[in-house]
């Protein structure tokens, strides 16, 4: 098993920037694809970022693309999030996620999650 803890939210204005981690204790981390998603009120949990165990191969949605890069260290059992240029549409509650072996855009086929952590972006 795995836990997941989030950190780095916060309030920020449009165009700013934030850095989210995703520090993971318990089994291996480099076993456990990772991924991002993120959720506002009365909506679905929606995919932002995946990487592989590795962190060889990224992911990203259509909607952050250029604009976030999702990163890990193995060492550090800690996978990040950066997000420059942000929106007020990307404000939502962000969650890490974790599953083993191969990534997935899906929420319900990741195993474990984190407690979420919030982002507010002021227009």
């Amino acid at each position: 098993q795995v836990q997941l803890v989030e950190s780095g939210g916060g309030l920020v204005q449009a165009g700013g920037s934030l850095r989210l981690s995703c520090t993971a204790s318990g089994r291996t981390f480099s076993s456990y694809a990772m991924g991002w998603f993120r959720q506002t009120p009365g909506k679905e949990r929606e995919f932002v970022a995946t990487i592989t165990m590795t962190g060889g191969s990224t992911s990203y949605a259509d909607s952050v693309k250029g604009r976030f890069t999702i990163s890990r260290d193995n060492a550090k059992n800690t996978m990040y999030l950066q997000m420059n240029s942000l929106k007020a549409e990307d404000t939502a509650v962000y969650y890490c996620a974790a599953r083993t072996h191969y990534t997935s855009i899906t929420a319900g086929m990741y195993n474990y999650w984190g407690q979420g952590t919030q982002v507010t972006v002021s227009s």
